[in-house]
């Protein structure tokens, strides 16, 4: 047995971060641009978290282990304004494709959700005509004043007390089940709007949920199925390149242990193997807020972060399969190519949702995500190949004491059989290799998806799940001094969406009486 080199880590750090997810090295990159020293450890061997982009299957294929579609962070001012130049001077580019998604349908048609709402509502009125007025309406008015209201939510600034903000906070204290209900009448729309609303794997019938059919619809209509060139990996890497332009440094294989602090605030980090880094102004932890106390030393942990752990559940945990293709997919008697596709009827989506909560996974009717990127991004496979994932929910415990690892591919396979029914290209001789991952693996896969919920889980602030569940923690300091957070368990929680990012970075700036504003916009 080989041991691993032990990284070569410097005595101090102005600055550091833990974690090389998305947000943290968002966060990061923020910093170093306002002239910080910036240190970030990372435990796995390479950055990215939950925006990896791996080898799963065969040689050749990269498949994003987890996030694909980059389509909340466009409107984040990182990506929108270029603020930092990972756009114009940091390689990072993002492919708005069309059709948005398709949603194939059990007599052989398909639904297509263009880029523009034109196309879009005409498609709709294939099926009811009344529906797509509704879609139209449903459209203006989130870009009518609740989009901006949304985008202040997103960056956890204050609302104004104005009309727009006022029905946005009444939006978002509903549930997506009963605005998809009360808006649209046929079942193929009711379908289809419900299952675009659960692309952030939120339980749709929860109070908090009701912006999301507005909010997921737009963003499909002005980006599609935002995809980064090259894999999900592109976005961490273009991060990478920023901080150490800056002077920042990412130090992967180091595993952070210890967070030393006393009552005056943090003083040290400590990895894997004993080695501290003295801390001189700030730490961003972007681990699981839930994990956060325990790294604690020297003192005891806060009781926001007391709070914190025993407000977090996990939420609806993922199982995904990946597979390497001879070529794309295609959809409907055209064959029409598209790099994500849906399936789930409204029925077959409750169903599936309370099947998961006795801990029985479901193959009748469920929730569907079908990815199929190289439809619009062929580098990630070689020679014409497909590389191919399904995502949907799947419970971390099931019932009977049964064992993931006993059923699972077996799953895998029916899951695969329905998305075969509904698709062109899915035949035997069309798969190269299968892999499943079961909630089980999602979470051995990143320490950070605790219960298999790789979209960071969710608050009970209560402690009642018809009480007041947020997604992401509402605080990016603590109670201890110099500690701040970020990652998918903070405001606004999963998804990449980079906004816990850069709301942690303005608050580090703003901690350290810096000016936010020397290198973001005020939004």
């Amino acid at each position: 047995m080989t041991s691993q080199p032990v990284p070569d880590l410097p005595a101090q750090a102005e600055v550091v971060v833990v974690g090389a997810g998305h947000n943290s090295l968002i966060a990061a990159a923020y910093l170093a641009r306002a002239g910080l020293e910036v240190l970030v450890l990372e435990a796995n061997e390479t950055p990215g978290g939950n925006t990896r982009t791996e080898q799963l299957t065969l040689p050749g294929f990269a498949h994003d282990s987890c996030s694909s579609a980059h389509v909340l962070i466009q409107n984040n001012p990182l990506i929108r304004d270029d603020e930092l130049g990972l756009l114009a001077d940091h390689g990072l580019e993002y492919l708005a494709t069309d059709p948005a998604v398709v949603m194939p349908q059990q007599d052989g048609d398909v639904l297509v959700m263009h880029r523009d709402l034109e196309g879009t509502a005409a498609e709709i009125a294939r099926w009811s005509s009344a529906d797509a007025r509704a879609f139209e309406e449903l459209v203006g008015q989130w870009r009518g004043g609740l989009s901006a209201a949304h985008g202040r939510w997103s960056s956890h600034l204050p609302q104004p007390d104005d009309d727009a903000s006022r029905r946005y906070l009444a939006l978002r204290r509903r549930s997506a089940w009963d605005v998809v209900h009360e808006q649209f009448t046929h079942p193929v729309i009711r379908s289809f709007v419900l299952w675009l609303a659960m692309a952030t794997i939120q339980d749709p019938r929860r109070p908090g949920t009701g912006f999301l059919p507005s909010s997921l619809v737009a963003g499909r209509l002005d980006f599609g199925w935002s995809t980064p060139v090259g894999g999900s990996q592109a976005l961490p890497d273009a991060l990478v390149r920023l901080i150490e332009k800056h002077g920042g440094r990412v130090v992967c294989s180091s595993p952070v242990t210890g967070i030393g602090a006393d009552s005056s605030g943090v003083r040290t980090v400590r990895v894997a193997g004993g080695q501290e880094v003295r801390v001189g102004r700030a730490v961003v932890a972007g681990g699981h807020v839930a994990k956060l106390g325990a790294l604690l030393e020297g003192r005891e942990p806060t009781p926001d972060l007391v709070a914190a752990r025993e407000a977090w559940r996990p939420g609806l945990s993922v199982l995904a399969v990946h597979a390497a293709l001879r070529a794309d997919l295609g959809f409907g008697p055209d064959r029409i190519p598209a790099a994500a596709a849906g399936l789930g009827t409204t029925g077959g989506m409750l169903r599936h949702l309370e099947r998961f909560a006795v801990g029985e996974p479901d193959a009748d009717d469920p929730w569907l995500l079908v990815v199929n990127q190289t439809a619009v991004d062929p580098t990630r496979a070689p020679d014409g190949g497909g590389t191919f994932k399904i995502l949907t929910i799947a419970p971390y415990a099931l019932s009977g004491g049964r064992a993931w690892a006993d059923v699972k591919d077996e799953y895998g396979e029916r899951l695969l059989e329905l998305v075969r029914r509904r698709s062109h290209g899915l035949a035997p001789a069309d798969l190269l290799e299968l892999s499943t991952e079961s909630p089980i693996d999602v979470a051995a896969h990143n320490p950070q998806n605790i219960g298999g919920s790789c979209h960071g889980g969710e608050f009970w602030l209560d402690g009642r799940y018809d009480g007041e569940v947020v997604a992401g923690w509402q605080r990016y300091d603590t109670d201890v001094p110099g500690l701040f957070l970020t990652g998918a368990t903070v405001h606004p929680g999963g998804s990449v969406s980079g906004r816990p990012g850069r709301n942690a970075a303005r608050a580090v700036l703003t901690g350290l009486g810096l000016d936010p504003l020397q290198v973001m916009g005020p939004g």
